[in-house]
């Protein structure tokens, strides 16, 4: 059985004396038993053992995660209230369409409801389908609406089994990936061991469920394994459109459940294009590509109501502008390789160019600034100048957007991922700009990739797109921490691909001049092996250990508020607060908000930051007249905020809204020269006092260790 690993390895092989079929033959008779049959037989049990040990291995590690999760918080004995308090943040958010599509009548009625909202904007009635990504809530509720389970499972944990549900499908397509790679389902094993043994920088699914993330994830990893078959050379047409019907749907999904996939899939249209350019990959091949992105995206724009974020997006622009100077630059890829430089500089300039200038013109026709946030964090962080924007420096202020912690790369390197991630990269690298030197050099434009195996050095064109998406989202990943877990991901299962490649020995025991077809043979399985067996020995007590550690769900002030504002507040009060809360408030309670965490608006950036000014400097009726403005019946203070210690001077909520509002930071420290001192105190300190000028405006209805809620006067 492990020679037929070995075999299947030379079979997808491009560095070899000869890439033509027939010495691929003579390489495996050398090997495999002489009789078809035989190999047919050995193929056969190969696959059924490795298809096994994938699913086997996906449904163990949704298990895990499940189980983590419910020692964590004790799910299944706490109340009500306590699991939905559970799902912090956004998340409570997106939970609570889930909910309110259950709980509605009819499922027409549920779908009005979400295409007509007026309770997660005050004063303001949006499309929910159109706003967010939450089409995967809809579909849940309607499979738990329509299937006979009501009496054997509860909406919640139907909910939260299928997301671990997809964490199996996540983890099976990373085996695939690696093992497609590699040609051996040994690499597909280590690629799922260093997903598991390195969990706290790979998932975070046990505790932020509902988070788009982890929802699209799996269907991305889905459409790097569909991708990597698709580039492989002399693919079956039958093959071939069942492989493209795969990318598609993955795509499309993929684009459905996540509202940052325009950026996700820029980069893979980035990756598309490097390799296109230096000819790497087959030009037909990369144009289906492209068109699968933008038919998926648009697809998703349509059952969006026609999102304007998705038609303004820079992926389309992009997209359109590479198809458009292919057809301007036919001859993109001849002449001698000063030439073939320039021409490719060229098209670079061309592309840039037109997709600035297909973006600019789309927003400009849609009137378009629901991304203007993030390229105002993107200018602040990359040192484009400083800015005073409260959007921006939120953003900045977060460790999620900060840079990749150092010690990120201890953990990673404790597991043996990190050290085995450059040896395999640092190969790559090299055989990859042997590859781009060679065709750029080319005079005799040599368009066939097949050919590359007269060469002594090659790259196979899927193993080349896998080298180029892992370096661009190891960019990614670096400049922002919470992108990391599309990068570390991918470490796996590109580092287990390369210690189990054929071709990745062979090429590193040429360089060294110690070549031999046995030691190839030696090396991709026994170090993958001692690997795993150290992950087992090293990692295998601390998982139990972690199994068996039992916690509780403990947040006692925020469920005597969400009881509170249950027994004592109307159905239809509106509540103003930090949108963080105010997600929890929508799902614990179902009344009203100003303002929630889903921060892909214009407006509704404008409206939390004129919220917000509760922890400003500002006079009560300022903020009464500003509440009021937004239809606020009570208002939710937060001494965690109000006296934040958690982020430095400079980064604290307060501190943002003073220097947004042209003020004096409080504390020691330096302020910039044009700040003033504010003519009031800080209204969150301020209002505990029960002053006449505070209590004429606000009544205090509730408080206790955390939360203070205060009704509004109706007064003008």
């Amino acid at each position: 059985m492990i020679s037929i690993r070995q075999r299947k390895g030379i079979q997808t092989t491009e560095v070899s004396e000869d890439y033509t079929a027939q010495e691929e033959n003579v390489k495996l008779e050398d090997k495999l038993p002489s009789s078809c049959t035989n190999r047919r037989l050995w193929k056969i049990l190969s696959f059924t053992v490795g298809g096994t040990v994938a699913l086997c291995v996906g449904l163990l590690t949704s298990v895990y995660l499940a189980t983590l999760h419910e020692n964590d918080l004790w799910f299944s004995n706490i109340k009500e209230v306590e699991r939905e308090i559970s799902f912090r943040t956004e998340c409570g958010l997106y939970y609570s369409y889930y909910k309110q599509m259950l709980q509605a009548p009819t499922l027409m009625q549920g779908f009005r409801g979400l295409i007509y909202d007026n309770k997660t904007e005050s004063m303001r009635t949006i499309n929910l389908l159109q706003r967010m990504n939450i089409y995967q809530e809809v579909f849940l509720s309607i499979l738990y609406r329509v299937l006979p389970i009501q009496k054997y499972i509860e909406p919640v944990y139907f909910y939260i089994y299928t997301l671990f549900g997809l964490q199996a499908i996540y983890v099976t397509a990373l085996y695939i990936t690696s093992w497609l790679l590699s040609g051996t389902w040994l690499s597909g094993l280590l690629a799922a061991f260093w997903y598991v043994t390195n969990r706290i920088d790979t998932t975070r699914v046990e505790f932020t469920i509902p988070l788009r993330e982890n929802w699209a994830l799996p269907f991305f990893a889905i459409q790097i394994a569909a991708i990597t078959y698709f580039l492989r050379p002399n693919l079956q047409p039958l093959s071939q459109r069942l492989t493209l019907l795969a990318i598609f749907i993955s795509t499309f999904l993929f684009s459905l459940t996540w509202q940052f996939n325009q950026f996700m899939m820029l980069m893979q249209a980035l990756v598309l294009f490097i390799l296109d350019s230096l000819d790497m990959l087959p030009a037909m091949k990369v144009t289906w590509l492209y068109g699968i992105q933008l038919t998926g995206l648009l697809l998703v724009c349509m059952l969006q109501f026609f999102n304007s974020m998705i038609l303004g997006s820079l992926l389309i622009s992009f997209n359109l502008s590479v198809l458009i100077a292919r057809k301007l630059q036919k001859n993109l890829k001849t002449g001698n390789f000063l030439n073939r430089l320039g021409k490719l500089l060229l098209h670079l300039f061309v592309v840039l160019c037109l997709t600035l200038f297909l973006n600019n013109i789309i927003k400009k026709i849609l009137n378009l600034k629901s991304d203007e946030h993030i390229f105002k964090f993107l200018k602040a962080k990359f040192g484009f100048g400083a800015t005073r924007d409260f959007d921006a420096n939120l953003y900045l202020c977060e460790e999620a957007f900060g840079l990749l912690p150092f010690n990120t790369f201890e953990r990673l390197s404790d597991t043996l991922l990190f050290y085995a991630y450059i040896f395999v990269l640092s190969i790559t690298v090299i055989a990859a700009l042997a590859v781009a030197f060679r065709n750029l050099s080319d005079s005799a434009n040599q368009q066939s990739m097949c050919k590359m195996g007269k060469y002594t050095i090659g790259l196979k064109p899927d193993t080349a797109y896998n080298l180029i998406h892992t370096i661009l989202f190891g960019f990614l990943a670096l400049s922002t921490m919470r992108m990391k877990y599309l990068w570390t991901s991918h470490m796996c299962v590109f580092a287990s691909f390369g210690l189990c490649s054929p071709e990745i020995w062979e090429l590193l025991l040429k360089l060294i001049h110690l070549y031999n077809p046995k030691r190839i043979y030696i090396m991709r399985y026994s170090i993958p092996i001692l690997i795993l067996l150290y992950l087992c020995y090293k990692f295998w007590p601390g998982m139990m250990d972690e199994l068996s550690e039992l916690r509780e769900f403990y947040d006692p002030d925020t469920v005597e508020l969400m009881n509170w504002i249950n027994a004592n507040t109307p159905g239809k009060a509106v509540f103003a607060g930090s949108m963080q809360l105010l997600a929890g408030v929508k799902l614990c309670t179902g009344r009203t908000l100003t303002n929630h965490p889903h921060y892909e608006d214009n407006s509704l950036r404008e409206r939390t930051k004129a919220v917000y000014q509760i922890y400003a400097k500002r006079a009560p009726e300022e903020v009464h007249a500003l509440l009021r403005s937004f239809g606020t019946d009570y208002v939710i203070l937060e001494d965690s905020i109000c006296y934040e210690r958690r982020h430095r001077r400079g980064c604290r909520l307060r501190d943002l809204l003073d220097v947004a509002n042209g003020h004096m930071m409080d504390g020691p420290g330096e302020n910039d020269p044009d700040l003033k001192l504010a003519g009031h105190p800080r209204f969150c300190e301020e209002i505990k006092k029960n002053l006449p000028s505070y209590t004429a405006y606000f009544t205090r209805v509730f408080q206790n260790k955390t939360f203070h809620v205060y009704k509004l006067s109706r007064n003008k």
